[in-house]
Protein backbone atom coordinates (compact mmCIF):
# COMPACT_ATOMS: atom_id res chain seq x y z
CA UNK A 1 0.00 0.00 0.00
CA UNK A 2 1.01 3.88 -0.87
CA UNK A 3 0.82 6.58 1.33
CA UNK A 4 -1.14 8.37 -1.07
CA UNK A 5 -4.34 5.02 -1.23
CA UNK A 6 -5.81 4.93 2.07
CA UNK A 7 -9.37 6.80 2.60
CA UNK A 8 -11.54 5.74 5.60
CA UNK A 9 -15.11 5.62 5.14
CA UNK A 10 -16.09 7.92 8.81
CA UNK A 11 -19.74 8.07 8.16
CA UNK A 12 -20.59 4.67 9.97
CA UNK A 13 -18.66 5.78 13.15
CA UNK A 14 -20.65 8.36 15.30
CA UNK A 15 -19.12 10.69 17.80
CA UNK A 16 -16.10 13.12 16.82
CA UNK A 17 -14.37 13.07 13.84
CA UNK A 18 -11.07 12.40 15.35
CA UNK A 19 -12.63 9.18 17.22
CA UNK A 20 -13.63 8.20 14.43
CA UNK A 21 -10.50 8.19 12.48
CA UNK A 22 -8.85 6.49 15.49
CA UNK A 23 -11.54 3.68 14.76
CA UNK A 24 -10.91 3.63 11.38
CA UNK A 25 -7.15 2.93 12.28
CA UNK A 26 -7.37 0.10 14.24
CA UNK A 27 -9.62 -1.83 11.47
CA UNK A 28 -7.97 -1.02 8.91
CA UNK A 29 -4.64 -2.77 11.00
CA UNK A 30 -6.93 -5.34 12.07
CA UNK A 31 -8.17 -5.97 8.46
CA UNK A 32 -4.34 -6.04 7.02
CA UNK A 33 -5.38 -2.95 4.90
CA UNK A 34 -2.77 -1.27 6.72
CA UNK A 35 0.17 -3.47 6.22
CA UNK A 36 2.68 -3.13 9.00
CA UNK A 37 5.61 -0.31 8.22
CA UNK A 38 3.30 1.19 5.55
CA UNK A 39 3.79 5.30 5.07
CA UNK A 40 0.08 6.95 5.68
CA UNK A 41 -0.69 10.27 4.01
CA UNK A 42 0.30 13.38 5.97
CA UNK A 43 -1.79 15.26 7.67
CA UNK A 44 -3.11 17.65 5.34
CA UNK A 45 -3.45 15.29 2.42
CA UNK A 46 -6.60 12.95 4.52
CA UNK A 47 -7.59 16.18 5.84
CA UNK A 48 -8.36 17.14 2.38
CA UNK A 49 -9.35 13.83 1.48
CA UNK A 50 -11.75 13.27 4.50
CA UNK A 51 -12.92 16.71 4.05
CA UNK A 52 -12.05 17.49 7.87
CA UNK A 53 -9.67 20.06 9.54
CA UNK A 54 -5.94 19.05 9.86
CA UNK A 55 -6.32 19.07 13.70
CA UNK A 56 -8.51 16.61 13.32
CA UNK A 57 -5.83 14.41 11.66
CA UNK A 58 -3.25 14.97 14.08
CA UNK A 59 -5.20 14.66 17.13
CA UNK A 60 -5.98 11.06 15.60
CA UNK A 61 -2.52 10.27 14.36
CA UNK A 62 -1.17 11.34 18.10
CA UNK A 63 -3.71 8.77 20.13
CA UNK A 64 -2.95 6.37 17.57
CA UNK A 65 0.63 6.83 17.88
CA UNK A 66 0.18 6.89 21.89
CA UNK A 67 -1.40 3.25 21.52
CA UNK A 68 1.65 2.22 19.97
CA UNK A 69 -0.70 1.76 16.11
CA UNK A 70 1.54 4.12 14.54
CA UNK A 71 5.59 5.07 14.71
CA UNK A 72 6.02 9.11 13.82
CA UNK A 73 9.42 9.63 12.75
CA UNK A 74 10.61 12.98 12.34
CA UNK A 75 10.85 14.23 8.41
CA UNK A 76 9.57 10.76 7.11
CA UNK A 77 6.35 10.66 8.16
CA UNK A 78 3.98 8.93 10.30
CA UNK A 79 3.87 4.91 9.61
CA UNK A 80 2.17 2.03 10.85
CA UNK A 81 4.06 0.21 13.64
CA UNK A 82 6.21 -2.74 12.66
CA UNK A 83 6.60 -3.77 16.38
CA UNK A 84 3.79 -6.10 17.66
CA UNK A 85 1.49 -4.27 19.76
CA UNK A 86 2.03 -5.89 23.76
CA UNK A 87 -0.46 -5.35 26.24
CA UNK A 88 -0.12 -3.40 29.64
CA UNK A 89 2.76 -0.74 30.23
CA UNK A 90 5.45 -0.75 27.89
CA UNK A 91 8.17 0.97 30.83
CA UNK A 92 8.83 1.40 34.30
CA UNK A 93 7.57 3.65 36.61
CA UNK A 94 10.33 3.58 38.78
CA UNK A 95 13.86 2.04 38.37
CA UNK A 96 15.20 0.88 41.50
CA UNK A 97 17.95 2.73 42.86
CA UNK A 98 21.41 0.90 42.33
CA UNK A 99 22.91 -0.32 45.48
CA UNK A 100 26.00 1.87 46.94
CA UNK A 101 29.37 -0.45 47.35
CA UNK A 102 31.47 0.27 49.82
CA UNK A 103 34.05 1.12 47.29
CA UNK A 104 35.39 3.99 46.19
CA UNK A 105 34.09 3.03 42.26
CA UNK A 106 30.79 2.93 43.59
CA UNK A 107 27.46 4.50 41.07
CA UNK A 108 26.07 7.17 43.27
CA UNK A 109 22.04 7.10 42.07
CA UNK A 110 20.38 10.86 42.38
CA UNK A 111 17.45 9.81 39.77
CA UNK A 112 15.01 9.46 42.81
CA UNK A 113 15.45 10.51 46.33
CA UNK A 114 16.35 8.42 48.81
CA UNK A 115 15.29 8.19 52.34
CA UNK A 116 17.96 8.43 55.54
CA UNK A 117 17.72 6.21 58.28
CA UNK A 118 16.78 8.80 60.97
CA UNK A 119 14.84 5.65 63.25
CA UNK A 120 12.30 4.50 60.85
CA UNK A 121 13.20 1.41 60.81
CA UNK A 122 13.38 0.52 64.65
CA UNK A 123 9.64 2.72 64.37
CA UNK A 124 8.51 0.24 62.26
CA UNK A 125 9.89 -3.10 64.05
CA UNK A 126 8.03 -1.75 67.65
CA UNK A 127 4.75 -1.14 65.19
CA UNK A 128 4.98 -4.49 63.49
CA UNK A 129 5.72 -6.23 67.18
CA UNK A 130 2.48 -4.70 69.04
CA UNK A 131 0.55 -5.58 66.16
CA UNK A 132 1.65 -8.95 66.16
CA UNK A 133 0.52 -8.98 69.82
CA UNK A 134 -2.82 -7.85 68.53
CA UNK A 135 -3.67 -10.04 66.17
CA UNK A 136 -7.07 -10.84 65.92
CA UNK A 137 -10.01 -11.89 64.19
CA UNK A 138 -10.07 -8.82 61.91
CA UNK A 139 -7.03 -10.02 60.25
CA UNK A 140 -9.09 -13.14 58.81
CA UNK A 141 -11.84 -10.80 57.49
CA UNK A 142 -11.90 -8.82 54.65
CA UNK A 143 -11.76 -5.01 54.45
CA UNK A 144 -14.24 -2.87 54.64
CA UNK A 145 -15.74 0.52 53.59
CA UNK A 146 -15.32 1.66 58.18
CA UNK A 147 -12.73 -1.14 59.27
CA UNK A 148 -10.01 1.32 58.28
CA UNK A 149 -11.54 4.23 60.10
CA UNK A 150 -9.26 4.18 63.16
CA UNK A 151 -5.96 4.46 60.81
CA UNK A 152 -7.93 7.41 58.89
CA UNK A 153 -8.72 9.48 61.87
CA UNK A 154 -5.11 8.46 63.68
CA UNK A 155 -3.38 9.85 59.96
CA UNK A 156 -4.87 13.26 59.84
CA UNK A 157 -2.46 14.28 61.81
CA UNK A 158 -0.40 14.72 58.75
CA UNK A 159 -2.72 17.59 57.62
CA UNK A 160 -1.46 19.95 60.89
CA UNK A 161 -0.49 23.23 59.35
CA UNK A 162 -2.36 22.83 56.25
CA UNK A 163 -4.75 25.77 55.59
CA UNK A 164 -7.69 22.88 54.52
CA UNK A 165 -6.85 21.08 58.34
CA UNK A 166 -9.67 22.74 59.54
CA UNK A 167 -12.16 22.05 57.09
CA UNK A 168 -11.75 18.08 56.57
CA UNK A 169 -12.38 15.05 58.91
CA UNK A 170 -11.68 11.59 58.73
CA UNK A 171 -14.48 10.85 56.40
CA UNK A 172 -12.91 13.05 53.44
CA UNK A 173 -9.87 10.48 53.75
CA UNK A 174 -9.44 8.00 51.06
CA UNK A 175 -6.66 5.45 51.99
CA UNK A 176 -4.01 4.27 49.27
CA UNK A 177 -1.42 1.85 48.81
CA UNK A 178 1.29 5.26 48.03
CA UNK A 179 0.53 8.22 46.05
CA UNK A 180 0.55 7.08 42.51
CA UNK A 181 -2.39 4.62 43.69
CA UNK A 182 -4.20 7.56 45.20
CA UNK A 183 -3.55 9.35 41.53
CA UNK A 184 -4.90 6.06 39.80
CA UNK A 185 -8.05 6.09 42.16
CA UNK A 186 -8.90 9.65 41.43
CA UNK A 187 -9.01 9.40 37.76
CA UNK A 188 -11.14 5.90 37.98
CA UNK A 189 -13.55 7.89 39.77
CA UNK A 190 -13.69 11.06 37.36
CA UNK A 191 -12.58 9.72 34.43
CA UNK A 192 -15.75 9.46 31.99
CA UNK A 193 -16.08 8.41 28.40
CA UNK A 194 -14.40 6.02 25.48
CA UNK A 195 -11.58 8.73 25.20
CA UNK A 196 -11.35 11.18 28.65
CA UNK A 197 -8.99 13.21 28.54
CA UNK A 198 -6.42 14.96 31.32
CA UNK A 199 -4.59 17.73 31.47
CA UNK A 200 -1.32 17.99 33.40
CA UNK A 201 1.98 20.32 33.14
CA UNK A 202 3.94 20.20 30.42
CA UNK A 203 6.41 18.56 31.75
CA UNK A 204 5.94 16.91 34.91
CA UNK A 205 5.97 13.75 37.08
CA UNK A 206 5.67 10.99 35.00
CA UNK A 207 3.17 8.98 37.10
CA UNK A 208 0.27 11.80 35.72
CA UNK A 209 0.42 10.97 31.97
CA UNK A 210 1.20 6.58 33.09
CA UNK A 211 -2.19 6.48 35.19
CA UNK A 212 -3.93 8.77 32.78
CA UNK A 213 -2.84 6.16 30.22
CA UNK A 214 -4.05 3.33 32.17
CA UNK A 215 -7.36 4.61 32.43
CA UNK A 216 -7.46 5.14 28.32
CA UNK A 217 -7.52 8.87 28.51
CA UNK A 218 -5.75 11.49 25.96
CA UNK A 219 -2.97 13.60 28.00
CA UNK A 220 -2.74 17.17 26.60
CA UNK A 221 0.25 19.39 28.22
CA UNK A 222 -0.28 22.68 29.55
CA UNK A 223 2.43 25.27 29.31
CA UNK A 224 3.94 26.22 32.85
CA UNK A 225 5.62 29.48 33.23
CA UNK A 226 7.71 31.03 36.72
CA UNK A 227 4.80 30.05 38.95
CA UNK A 228 3.63 26.85 37.71
CA UNK A 229 0.97 26.15 35.65
CA UNK A 230 -0.30 29.14 33.08
CA UNK A 231 -4.01 29.84 33.81
CA UNK A 232 -4.81 31.12 30.19
CA UNK A 233 -2.97 27.94 28.64
CA UNK A 234 -5.31 26.04 30.47
CA UNK A 235 -8.21 27.26 29.56
CA UNK A 236 -7.02 27.22 25.83
CA UNK A 237 -6.53 23.64 26.47
CA UNK A 238 -9.70 22.86 27.69
CA UNK A 239 -11.38 24.50 25.09
CA UNK A 240 -9.54 22.91 22.37
CA UNK A 241 -9.43 19.17 23.75
CA UNK A 242 -12.47 19.39 26.72
CA UNK A 243 -10.96 17.53 29.78
CA UNK A 244 -11.99 16.18 32.86
CA UNK A 245 -8.98 15.96 35.19
CA UNK A 246 -5.95 18.67 35.67
CA UNK A 247 -3.29 17.55 37.57
CA UNK A 248 -1.79 20.15 39.62
CA UNK A 249 1.76 20.55 41.61
CA UNK A 250 0.97 24.09 43.66
CA UNK A 251 3.51 23.85 46.25
CA UNK A 252 6.81 22.19 44.84
CA UNK A 253 6.87 21.65 40.61
CA UNK A 254 8.36 18.55 39.94
CA UNK A 255 10.61 18.81 38.53
CA UNK A 256 10.82 23.03 37.67
CA UNK A 257 10.82 23.39 42.22
CA UNK A 258 8.36 26.27 41.22
CA UNK A 259 6.03 27.21 43.93
CA UNK A 260 2.58 29.07 43.00
CA UNK A 261 1.67 32.30 44.22
CA UNK A 262 -1.52 32.70 45.92
CA UNK A 263 -3.55 35.04 43.07
CA UNK A 264 -1.87 32.36 40.20
CA UNK A 265 -4.01 29.12 42.77
CA UNK A 266 -7.08 31.37 42.55
CA UNK A 267 -6.76 31.77 38.89
CA UNK A 268 -6.29 27.93 38.06
CA UNK A 269 -9.03 27.08 40.34
CA UNK A 270 -11.47 29.71 38.95
CA UNK A 271 -10.27 27.89 34.90
CA UNK A 272 -11.23 24.32 36.57
CA UNK A 273 -14.50 25.33 37.75
CA UNK A 274 -15.63 27.21 34.21
CA UNK A 275 -14.96 23.81 32.42
CA UNK A 276 -16.27 21.53 35.63
CA UNK A 277 -12.60 19.61 35.74
CA UNK A 278 -11.84 17.71 39.10
CA UNK A 279 -8.51 18.77 40.00
CA UNK A 280 -5.60 16.14 41.26
CA UNK A 281 -3.28 18.51 43.67
CA UNK A 282 0.04 16.49 43.91
CA UNK A 283 1.37 16.98 47.22
CA UNK A 284 3.75 13.48 47.68
CA UNK A 285 7.06 15.90 48.08
CA UNK A 286 5.64 17.43 51.39
CA UNK A 287 7.83 20.01 51.54
CA UNK A 288 6.99 22.37 54.06
CA UNK A 289 4.04 24.19 54.57
CA UNK A 290 4.33 27.28 52.85
CA UNK A 291 1.25 28.66 54.26
CA UNK A 292 -0.34 29.20 50.89
CA UNK A 293 -3.89 28.09 50.52
CA UNK A 294 -3.83 25.22 49.06
CA UNK A 295 -6.08 24.05 46.01
CA UNK A 296 -8.16 21.99 48.53
CA UNK A 297 -8.67 25.11 50.59
CA UNK A 298 -9.68 27.27 47.71
CA UNK A 299 -11.76 24.32 45.29
CA UNK A 300 -12.92 22.03 48.24
CA UNK A 301 -15.93 20.91 46.11
CA UNK A 302 -13.11 19.61 43.01
CA UNK A 303 -10.11 19.16 44.71
CA UNK A 304 -8.05 15.99 45.37
CA UNK A 305 -5.38 16.48 47.24
CA UNK A 306 -3.04 13.67 47.10
CA UNK A 307 -0.04 12.60 49.42
CA UNK A 308 1.95 9.72 51.08
CA UNK A 309 4.81 8.67 53.23
CA UNK A 310 7.10 7.76 50.54
CA UNK A 311 9.44 10.54 50.68
CA UNK A 312 9.49 11.21 54.56
CA UNK A 313 9.26 7.64 56.16
CA UNK A 314 9.15 4.98 54.50
CA UNK A 315 8.39 4.14 50.42
CA UNK A 316 8.30 0.60 51.08
CA UNK A 317 5.62 1.20 53.24
CA UNK A 318 3.61 1.76 50.37
CA UNK A 319 0.78 4.22 52.43
CA UNK A 320 -0.96 7.42 50.60
CA UNK A 321 -3.86 9.29 51.60
CA UNK A 322 -6.37 11.49 49.29
CA UNK A 323 -8.29 13.91 50.68
CA UNK A 324 -11.12 13.79 48.69
CA UNK A 325 -13.62 16.96 47.41
CA UNK A 326 -16.35 18.13 49.85
CA UNK A 327 -19.01 14.94 49.61
CA UNK A 328 -16.69 12.50 47.57
CA UNK A 329 -14.80 10.64 50.46
CA UNK A 330 -16.99 7.64 50.18
CA UNK A 331 -17.37 7.72 46.19
CA UNK A 332 -13.61 7.60 46.59
CA UNK A 333 -13.29 4.81 49.47
CA UNK A 334 -15.54 3.09 47.17
CA UNK A 335 -13.46 3.28 43.94
CA UNK A 336 -10.11 1.85 46.30
CA UNK A 337 -12.97 -1.07 47.30
CA UNK A 338 -13.67 -2.04 43.48
CA UNK A 339 -10.07 -1.97 42.65
CA UNK A 340 -8.20 -3.93 45.53
CA UNK A 341 -11.36 -3.97 48.32
CA UNK A 342 -8.55 -1.71 50.69
CA UNK A 343 -5.84 -1.45 52.59
CA UNK A 344 -4.41 -4.57 54.41
CA UNK A 345 -4.90 -4.71 58.33
CA UNK A 346 -1.29 -5.54 59.33
CA UNK A 347 -0.89 -1.74 57.16
CA UNK A 348 -2.93 0.02 58.57
CA UNK A 349 -2.21 -1.09 62.05
CA UNK A 350 1.27 -0.12 61.71
CA UNK A 351 0.83 2.95 60.57
CA UNK A 352 -1.62 3.63 63.31
CA UNK A 353 0.41 2.76 65.69
CA UNK A 354 2.96 5.03 64.00
CA UNK A 355 0.74 8.48 64.32
CA UNK A 356 -0.53 7.38 67.87
CA UNK A 357 3.16 6.80 68.95
CA UNK A 358 4.27 10.35 68.14
CA UNK A 359 6.83 8.51 65.86
CA UNK A 360 5.09 9.34 62.52
CA UNK A 361 5.22 13.39 62.81
CA UNK A 362 8.84 13.05 64.53
CA UNK A 363 10.33 10.91 61.53
CA UNK A 364 8.98 13.63 59.55
CA UNK A 365 10.95 16.50 60.61
CA UNK A 366 14.12 14.49 60.92
CA UNK A 367 14.23 13.40 57.56
CA UNK A 368 13.69 16.39 56.63
CA UNK A 369 16.64 17.98 58.83
CA UNK A 370 19.23 15.38 57.51
CA UNK A 371 17.57 16.02 53.64
CA UNK A 372 17.77 19.95 54.46
CA UNK A 373 21.53 19.18 55.41
CA UNK A 374 22.19 17.15 52.01
CA UNK A 375 20.44 20.55 49.84
CA UNK A 376 22.68 23.24 51.71
CA UNK A 377 25.63 21.08 49.84
CA UNK A 378 23.84 20.86 46.37
CA UNK A 379 22.70 24.63 46.54
CA UNK A 380 26.68 25.27 47.89
CA UNK A 381 28.30 23.08 44.82
CA UNK A 382 26.34 25.14 41.70
CA UNK A 383 26.50 28.01 43.41
CA UNK A 384 26.88 30.65 40.39
CA UNK A 385 24.99 28.10 38.17
CA UNK A 386 20.90 28.42 37.54
CA UNK A 387 19.43 26.34 39.91
CA UNK A 388 15.68 26.15 41.18
CA UNK A 389 15.22 24.98 44.61
CA UNK A 390 13.19 24.92 47.96
CA UNK A 391 14.04 24.80 51.25
CA UNK A 392 12.99 20.97 52.76
CA UNK A 393 12.67 19.91 49.15
CA UNK A 394 14.79 16.74 48.22
CA UNK A 395 15.94 18.04 44.58
CA UNK A 396 17.28 20.40 42.24
CA UNK A 397 16.62 21.37 39.17
CA UNK A 398 20.08 22.34 37.47
CA UNK A 399 19.63 24.56 33.86
CA UNK A 400 23.15 23.73 32.24
CA UNK A 401 24.81 26.46 30.53
CA UNK A 402 25.72 26.72 27.35
CA UNK A 403 28.13 23.79 25.94
CA UNK A 404 26.09 21.48 27.20
CA UNK A 405 22.77 19.30 26.21
CA UNK A 406 20.68 17.55 29.02
CA UNK A 407 21.16 14.01 27.74
CA UNK A 408 25.08 14.58 26.74
CA UNK A 409 24.96 15.86 30.46
CA UNK A 410 23.40 12.77 31.87
CA UNK A 411 25.80 10.10 29.83
CA UNK A 412 28.65 11.80 31.00
CA UNK A 413 27.81 11.59 34.28
CA UNK A 414 27.05 8.13 34.36
CA UNK A 415 30.66 7.53 32.88
CA UNK A 416 31.61 9.47 35.93
CA UNK A 417 30.21 7.26 38.39
CA UNK A 418 26.46 9.36 39.22
CA UNK A 419 23.48 8.62 37.64
CA UNK A 420 21.00 11.97 37.31
CA UNK A 421 17.75 12.23 35.17
CA UNK A 422 17.47 14.57 32.00
CA UNK A 423 14.68 17.11 31.59
CA UNK A 424 13.50 14.78 28.04
CA UNK A 425 12.36 12.33 30.86
CA UNK A 426 9.78 14.75 32.73
CA UNK A 427 8.11 15.62 29.03
CA UNK A 428 4.82 14.59 26.94
CA UNK A 429 5.10 12.76 24.24
CA UNK A 430 6.34 14.91 21.01
CA UNK A 431 7.15 17.81 23.70
CA UNK A 432 9.98 20.37 23.75
CA UNK A 433 12.40 19.62 26.80
CA UNK A 434 14.40 22.16 28.71
CA UNK A 435 18.23 21.92 28.17
CA UNK A 436 18.72 20.84 32.40
CA UNK A 437 18.48 17.76 34.51
CA UNK A 438 17.44 16.88 38.24
CA UNK A 439 19.06 16.03 40.38
CA UNK A 440 17.69 14.19 43.64
CA UNK A 441 19.36 14.00 47.28
CA UNK A 442 20.32 10.63 48.26
CA UNK A 443 19.51 10.16 52.55
CA UNK A 444 20.49 6.68 51.69
CA UNK A 445 24.50 7.18 50.66
CA UNK A 446 27.19 8.53 53.79
CA UNK A 447 27.87 12.24 53.39
CA UNK A 448 31.61 11.59 52.19
CA UNK A 449 30.09 9.69 49.21
CA UNK A 450 27.19 12.27 48.66
CA UNK A 451 30.16 14.86 48.22
CA UNK A 452 32.41 13.16 45.87
CA UNK A 453 29.68 12.61 43.82
CA UNK A 454 28.47 16.08 43.74
CA UNK A 455 32.05 17.51 43.60
CA UNK A 456 32.05 14.96 39.84
CA UNK A 457 28.95 16.40 38.45
CA UNK A 458 29.97 19.95 39.59
CA UNK A 459 33.48 19.39 37.48
CA UNK A 460 31.86 18.07 34.82
CA UNK A 461 29.32 20.99 34.55
CA UNK A 462 32.51 23.09 33.82
CA UNK A 463 34.24 21.11 31.14
CA UNK A 464 31.19 20.85 28.03
CA UNK A 465 32.69 18.41 25.23
CA UNK A 466 34.47 20.51 22.54
CA UNK A 467 32.47 18.80 19.63
CA UNK A 468 28.91 19.57 21.09
CA UNK A 469 27.17 21.87 18.29
CA UNK A 470 25.90 24.86 19.79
Amino acid sequence: MTDTSWKPDLSQNAGPKYLSLVRALREGVRRGDLAPGARLPTVRDLAWRLSVTPGTVARAYQIATQEGLLEAAVGRGTFVSTQSRRLGPTEPLYRQPLTDCDDDDGVVDLRSPQLPDVGQTEALKTAMSEAAENLGRQYLEYPGLRRDLFCREAVIEWFSGYTFEPMISADDLVLSHGGQNGINIVMQCCLRGDRPVVLCEEFAYPGFRHAARLNRAEVVPVALDDEGMVPAALDAACRRYGGQVVCVTPDAQNPTTVRMGAERRLAIAEVARRHDLQIIEDDCYTAPVSGLDSLRAIAPERTWHVTSLSKTISAGMRFGIVVAPEGMGEAGRLTAQHSFFGLPRPVTDIITRLFRSGDAMRLRRAAQEVMSRRLEILVDRFAGQEIGWQPGLSFIWLRLPLGWRASTFARVAEAEGVLLRSADEYILQDGAAPNAVRIALAGGVPEERFLRATGRLARILENPPGDLPI
